[in-house]
């Protein structure tokens, strides 16, 4: 199976995704990137001044962690939550509970610079 890497909708170093004010604090965004059939899904994860990025993929299924646009936090904001099958996540993207337990989130590599994110 071919990595994330591989895939020619995996956007370039330094596209701008956001301002790191569009974040709230913690909070996520999701973005996608199609190139011809190919599509990547990612999405970044401020905790205070700092951001990182992962592929939208659950380790365990391949599937969105998400049902809804920008929801991949728990409500009490603690977890990333794969809504697929309840899977919980730290914030630095490792399994600590459900049927992934022991496998992390693929990092998506992001910047901040100027108060911007950019991909890495």
């Amino acid at each position: 199976m071919a990595s994330s890497e591989d895939n020619p909708a995996r956007p370039a170093p330094g596209v701008r995704l956001c301002a790191l004010a569009d974040l709230a604090d913690p909070g996520t965004r999701g973005f996608r990137f199609r190139e011809g059939s190919r599509l990547f899904a990612g999405f970044v994860l401020r905790e205070g001044e700092a951001v990182r990025g992962f592929v939208d993929s659950c380790p365990h299924a391949g599937w969105p962690l998400s049902a809804l646009d920008d929801r991949y936090l728990t409500r009490d904001g603690r977890h990333i939550l794969c809504a697929g099958h309840g899977a919980l996540f730290a914030l630095d993207g490792a399994c600590v509970a459900g049927p992934c337990a022991g496998e992390t989130l693929s990092p998506w590599p992001v910047v901040v610079r100027g108060g911007e994110v950019f991909t890495a």
